[in-house]
């Protein structure tokens, strides 16, 4: 048995949403302070809604992609799915909690009209996601 498998685990999933999380906060940080212009010349992208979008997600998402691959670890022998089903199934879990909490802390507001059309789109980026990324990190720590 090799040790600390499920920190290994832990941490093979955290890296794809970090990475992903980190290109749009580059994205971000440059539309806002190297663009100081007035808004006729701007690009319109919106700044302040960014970045309270991205301020749970960037602390909830990564943790729940580590402790979904931590799930998979444990369970793996037990399930009739791949690693690329398995994570395609988060997307049940994050798209509603994303919308609750959106909602519970006024952030702003999602309309299920238009939240339930990005379940195939997100299972189907999350399948792809964890089927090549996650999984050749699991290969690489030595847990796949």
């Amino acid at each position: 048995m090799q040790p600390r498998r499920y920190l290994r685990a832990y941490m093979a999933g955290i890296v794809v949403p970090t990475l992903f999380l980190l290109v749009i906060m580059v994205v971000d940080a440059y539309q806002k302070y190297y663009f100081e212009v007035s808004n006729q010349f701007v690009f319109p992208l919106a700044s302040r809604p960014l970045q309270r979008a991205l301020l749970f997600p960037m602390a909830v998402v990564p943790n729940m992609w580590g402790l979904w691959n931590m799930l998979y670890l444990r369970y793996r022998s037990r399930l009739p799915w791949t690693l690329g089903l398995h994570g395609a199934l988060l997307v049940v879990l994050l798209i509603p909690g994303g919308v609750v909490l959106a909602g519970a802390l006024d952030t702003f507001t999602i309309q299920w009209g238009f939240a339930l059309p990005m379940f195939p789109i997100g299972m189907a980026v999350y399948y792809l996601a964890w089927k090549y990324g996650v999984g050749r990190l699991n290969a690489e720590v030595g847990i796949a």
